[in-house]
This record gives structure tokens, sequence and C-alpha cells, in this order.
């Protein structure tokens, strides 16, 4: 697996409407884009901060992902994302290394990236995702 650079830092935060304004004050930039990724219930704001991507999820739907993590661990980070060449190489390496995974193929994500995630019972307990363009 050939990884290039940290992608992102995922950070689940209870309302984008309040932690925008925060991560601009404390970054002295702007949010470039928000996003709502409808198959993963979650709306997103992004801010660049070197090669690295700061991404704020605000649940769309307490059921999904990023609500069930708020209910159980409050605010906070909630992943790890890596760039890699290719998502589906990179899941299958893993895989053979023994890394359990949540995703066995690439899906979409948001800014059109592919994404995989590992699961983080085989990750040292750092919920790990793998992108690509």
């Amino acid at each position: 697996m050939n990884v290039s650079h940290i992608e992102h830092i995922g950070i689940a935060v209870v309302s984008l409407e309040t932690a925008i304004p925060y991560y601009e004050t404390l970054l002295g930039t702007k949010c470039y884009a928000t996003e709502v990724v409808a198959d993963q219930k979650v709306k997103t704001a992004f801010f660049k901060v070197g090669q690295t991507k700061i991404e704020l999820l605000e649940s769309t739907d307490p059921e999904g992902p990023i609500g069930k993590f708020l209910e159980k661990k409050g605010p906070g980070v909630h992943h790890l994302a890596f760039a890699v060449d290719n998502v589906n190489a990179a899941l299958e390496q893993a895989s053979e290394a023994g890394i359990q995974l949540i995703d066995k193929q690439a899906r979409k994500g948001a800014e059109g990236l592919n994404i995989g995630f590992l699961h983080p019972k085989s990750t040292l307990g750092v919920l790990t995702e793998l992108c690509s363009e």
C-alpha cells in the first residue's frame, strides 16, 4: 500500500453552523466547501491546512454512522484518512495482511473521492479511511 499523505482528519460535530465559525477562527482560513453525502447520512464541511484537510461531519440522521458515534462518544475525532494510489488495491492489500475491512470495495465519498474504511478493531482503535481520486 503506497500512502502519499494524510488526506484528511474527520471530526464529528453536533452542528456545522456552530463548528464552521470556530474552525475558521482557529485555522485562520475559510471553509472552502460543504456537501451532503446522502448514503452516509452526513453533511460535511472542509478546510485546507497545508496538504491536509479537516473534514467536519454533522449527522443528518441519528441512526447514521455519525449520529451513532455522537450518541456513544460525543463530538471529536472520528477517523483518519490516508491518500493512496488505488483504494481497491489498498483494501485488497490490507485484507491480505489480516486487517479487517468495513468496505470490501471502494465507494464514493465526499469531494468525489473513492473511499474505503478499515475496521478499528484491526487498526489499534483508529477508524481508518483510504482515499483515492
